[in-house]
């Protein structure tokens, strides 16, 4: 295998690892909501900030609130999920190609 298709491959096992950290910051955010944290907690803040903007888009275009429940992180995840699998297939080709 030539050293670019190792170098396509290690970046699509970073833009995996950046999707997967994501995807966590999702859950965690979500499970925060639950319990009401103090809303000057900078980790909260932190949460809040990063995750919002990605909720804001998601709840434009698709109703996410069914019986006062947000479905909009749970839509996130599988959509990351699904292109966690695209990015791998795509980089795996690149690199099989090469």
């Amino acid at each position: 295998m030539s050293g670019l298709a190792v170098a396509i491959m290690q970046f699509g096992s970073l833009i995996n690892g950046l999707i997967e950290v994501y995807i966590w910051v999702l859950i965690i955010a979500a499970l925060l909501s639950f319990v009401n944290p103090d809303p000057n907690n900078p980790i909260v803040q932190f949460l809040y900030r990063i995750t919002n903007p990605v909720y804001a888009y998601v709840r434009r275009y698709i109703r996410t609130d069914f019986n006062g429940l947000d479905l909009a992180p749970l839509v996130l995840i599988i959509s990351l999920q699904v292109m966690k699998i695209l990015v791998s297939l795509l980089f795996n080709t690149l690199a099989g190609i090469l």
